[in-house]
C-alpha cells in the first residue's frame, strides 16, 4: 500500500477515486490534550487500489480528497464514522455524502448497537 505526502501524489490517487462508484474511508486521529481531534492518518481504498494518506505532510493539500466528498456519484462507507464526520467538518466545512456507515447498517440487522469493525467481520 502506498503512502501518500505530496499533493501531486494524492490529486493523483483521488481522480481514481472520482471514478468508482464506492471507496471507504476509515481515518486515525490523535484526541489528547485538545477539544478537538488532530487527524493523523487517511485510508481509502476502491476495489483494486487502496493508499494512506498522511495529512500531516509538510507538502500535502488535502482539497482534492476533500473534493470526494461533494461527489454524488461516489458513495462514501465508513464505520462508526461520527468523529470522521466531526473532523472532515472542522478541517474542510464538508461532510461526505452519499455516506454509509456499516455500523450503522449492522444495527439495523441486528449485530448490536455499537458493534467494532472487527468483531463485524468476525461474524458475518
Amino acid at each position: 500500500m502506498q503512502l501518500l505526502t505530496t499533493t501531486s501524489e494524492l490529486k493523483q490517487a483521488c481522480a481514481q477515486f472520482e471514478t468508482s462508484r464506492c471507496v471507504t474511508i476509515d481515518t486515525e486521529f490523535l484526541r489528547e490534550k485538545t477539544f478537538w481531534p488532530k487527524l493523523c492518518l487517511i485510508q481509502i481504498a476502491m476495489p483494486g487500489f487502496e493508499v494512506l494518506i498522511d495529512p500531516l505532510a509538510e507538502d500535502i493539500d488535502l482539497s482534492s480528497f476533500f473534493e470526494i466528498f461533494k461527489n454524488p456519484d461516489v458513495i462514501k462507507v465508513m464505520h462508526g464514522c461520527r468523529q470522521d464526520i466531526e473532523i472532515f467538518h472542522k478541517e474542510a466545512g464538508v461532510i461526505p455524502t452519499p455516506l454509509m456507515d456499516s455500523q450503522v447498517m449492522a444495527m439495523v440487522c441486528g449485530y448490536g448497537d455499537s458493534i467494532s469493525y472487527e468483531a463485524l467481520v468476525k461474524r458475518i
